[in-house]
């Protein structure tokens, strides 16, 4: 069950989708949101070059443009939930880069889920480095919301990568409190057949799911390098609103299609994508 969530609110690029996409997953399972703003602390200025009073400004300059940020973003969640009848508590604060890492990563290990914006192509933010930090250090799933998310988040329609790997197999169990809500579950096997343990098997892993009473549609896409545009292409006949997988780390980005296709859907992703590591 996903009872209480932390939402890491954007505060360089664009909020809207983490807004619309948060509020209305607490809609609708009735989860709880801790909301966390989190403006970085950048200084371009030689310090060294500086008396001790001038670093002072300078560091107090930037905390407070890094506090407008946080809650600038804040004020647009707040707009939008006061009236949507969700629980949730919200927070500002400031941090140097690394520290607000460890915070957040931190802040997600004890809770059941997070939910980010997918990192965006072409801006050169932390706000595009601490959602897959996360993802590798909180331990939990992180739910990626694409920028071009709009509506309200719905998870009838459920597609599950599988390639037979452990990360596979945890991306699954964590997403189960979607699956058993779900109206249709497609498992989508990606990794050539003979390279799956048979005992791991797309078809097993259906049969896993009958036995839940979660019968699931089995779908094969080829194993190629064009495999994720095959992907989307799926997600666009099964009208699918969420994807599953597992998580994979750079090494595995070049040594396994599925990493290659995990890494591609936080770049040009149309749905939101669970992930596991």
């Amino acid at each position: 069950m996903f009872g209480n969530i932390l939402v890491h609110l954007p505060t360089e690029l664009p909020v809207r989708a983490t807004v619309n996409g948060s509020i209305s997953f607490a809609q609708s399972t009735g989860a709880h949101l801790d909301v966390l703003a989190i403006g970085y602390e950048r200084t371009i200025i030689p310090l060294a070059a500086l008396g001790g009073a001038a670093v002072t400004s300078v560091f107090e300059i930037e905390q407070a443009r890094a506090l407008e940020r946080a809650e600038a973003a804040l004020h647009v969640f707040d707009l939008q939930a006061r009236g949507a009848g969700i629980s949730y508590a919200s927070r500002a604060l400031t941090a140097v880069p690394a520290e607000a890492r460890r915070s957040i990563c931190a802040s997600a290990r004890v809770h059941d889920m997070t939910i980010v914006t997918q990192p965006q192509s072409g801006y050169d933010s932390y706000d595009n480095i601490i959602p897959k930090e996360i993802l590798f250090q909180a331990g939990k799933p992180v739910l990626y919301l694409p920028s071009v998310f709009h509506g309200a988040f719905s998870a009838r329609r459920i597609g599950i990568c599988w390639d037979g790997s452990r990360l596979a197999a945890r991306a699954l169990h964590d997403a189960m409190p979607l699956l058993c809500e779900a109206d249709a579950l497609t498992v989508i096997a990606i990794t050539a057949a003979h390279k799956v343990p048979a005992e791991s098997s797309a078809d097993h892993v259906g049969q896993y799911l009958a036995r839940s009473g979660l019968p699931a549609k089995i779908v094969s896409l080829p194993a190629s390098q064009s495999a994720h545009r095959a992907l989307l292409s799926l997600v666009a006949d099964e009208s699918l609103g969420l994807l599953v997988t597992g998580g994979y780390g750079h090494s595995r980005l070049r040594e396994r299609l599925l990493g290659g296709i995990s890494g591609d859907l936080l770049r040009a992703n149309i749905i939101p994508v669970l992930m596991s590591h």
